[in-house]
């Protein structure tokens, strides 16, 4: 008989206790605290600061729990909406962009952020080229303001940022001359290097270990290029003085176990790894656990699978394709999930997907009946955390806490 193992029932137990019969989002929080864990004492024993990227963790509860464990207020925003929120509930956090801004949606952070953060002394702004950077220049000239500059690398990704080769260097060259020209309106505060394909890409591209050391020598040269072309920039940004320190970004999910020997970068970007969809089943992973889930409670259980349909060729497909299996329709779906309890359970290409009432088909066996829970894993967070309403907080079997996720401000 296929049923829920016991980490699964005791789950299903508690949210059947708590009235929790619609689809909800669940993150277990003993097994965050181990991969917190893990991720600070890598980050520890490789001597970098870790940043927590917030669009993969999006409910200030969980970001604060998770950096309370973790001992970091620095925090990767990429979604401008976000950044206001960011700025007013972290009044004290450093926060970096993860991506270029349209200059519109930094004037309007400018018009809508209230509170104590200070933007001069904790926001770096991300530029990816000189045309950028000008207009990031025209709008500190002209609101009076003095922004804090990240320059993007193109470290392997290919997806923009400061190229590779003599383009990069030219390139390079002419944002830190614009840069030192405007000391009043810009400030360089560092690099931003991110390097996914290195863990992500078939061996045939490379090898990870071969793929991460040319990505760090790309970074290596850039920065040896500002220490010979723009020595005062570099030390201006080192003493971090009413501006946020230096900041030698790298890394993400997928990579940042890889980055054990290199002494280019200071700091490693961490989100999703933490919770560990299954986008993120990766060698480079393998010490974390899956800590986040979607529950949904089965509305019919149909027996047979059955096609719909006139005359014998739906019958007959039906027959060839539910042989030991049987219908289950849930409520919702059709989210990026896989089914993972009970063992077995898989969406029907035939059938189609719903995000009313999608049709999971499970072993003949299988001892869910009506109301019982089903049990997938997210292939991502970033996506997948906004779409249930509160998370709910799981210790040891038991509902602990309902965080809200974010809203667009």
């Amino acid at each position: 008989m296929t049923i829920h193992d016991a980490y699964f029932a005791q789950l299903q137990a508690a949210l059947l206790e708590e009235g929790e019969l619609r689809p909800r989002l669940i993150v277990d929080l003993d097994r965050l605290d181990h991969n917190i864990d893990q991720a600070v004492t890598f980050a520890a024993r490789a001597g970098k600061a870790l940043r927590l990227v917030e669009k993969s963790l999006p409910s200030f509860e969980l970001l604060d729990y998770i950096a309370r464990r973790a001992g970091t207020r620095r925090l990767m925003s990429f979604h401008q909406p976000f950044l206001t929120l960011d700025a007013q509930h972290w009044p004290d956090a450093d926060i970096l962009l993860g991506k270029p801004m349209p200059v519109a949606l930094v004037e309007r952070f400018y018009q809508s952020f209230t509170g104590d953060f200070e933007p001069q002394r904790q926001l770096q702004w991300l530029i990816d080229s000189p045309e950028r950077l000008e207009q990031y220049l025209g709008l500190a000239q002209r609101l009076g303001l003095r922004l804090n500059v990240n320059l993007e690398l193109d470290v392997g990704l290919h997806r923009g940022g400061v190229p590779q080769g003599r383009a990069g260097a030219l390139m390079l060259s002419a944002l830190l001359r614009r840069i030192a020209e405007c000391p009043q309106h810009l400030r360089f505060t560092g690099f931003m290097g991110y390097e996914p394909h290195v863990a992500m890409l078939p061996r045939l591209f490379g090898a990870p270990e071969r793929l991460l050391a040319q990505a760090m020598a790309t970074y290596q040269a850039r920065v040896q290029q500002v220490l010979r072309e723009a020595p005062a920039l570099w030390a201006q940004a080192l003493a971090a003085d009413e501006q946020p320190p230096l900041t030698l970004n790298t890394a993400g999910s997928p990579t940042y176990r890889l980055h054990d020997q290199e002494q280019v970068s200071n700091e490693l970007a961490l989100g999703s790894g933490l919770l560990k969809p299954t986008h993120f089943d990766l060698p480079s992973l393998a010490g974390h656990l899956p800590a986040l889930f979607i529950a949904t409670p089965v509305l019919k259980t149909a027996g047979a699978f059955t096609l719909p349909g006139a005359g014998p060729l739906p019958a007959l497909i039906s027959w060839l394709a539910g042989r030991g299996k049987k219908a289950l329709f849930i409520y919702g779906g059709n989210w990026l999930a896989d089914p993972v309890s009970p063992v077995g359970l898989k969406a029907s290409g035939l059938y189609g997907t719903s995000s009313n009432q999608q049709v999971l088909l499970a072993p003949a066996d299988t001892a869910l009946e009506v109301d019982d829970l089903v049990f997938m894993r997210p292939t991502q967070s970033e996506a997948v955390l906004l779409q249930f309403g509160d998370v709910l907080a799981v210790r040891a079997g038991r509902v602990v806490g309902r965080w809200p996720v974010f809203a667009d401000a």
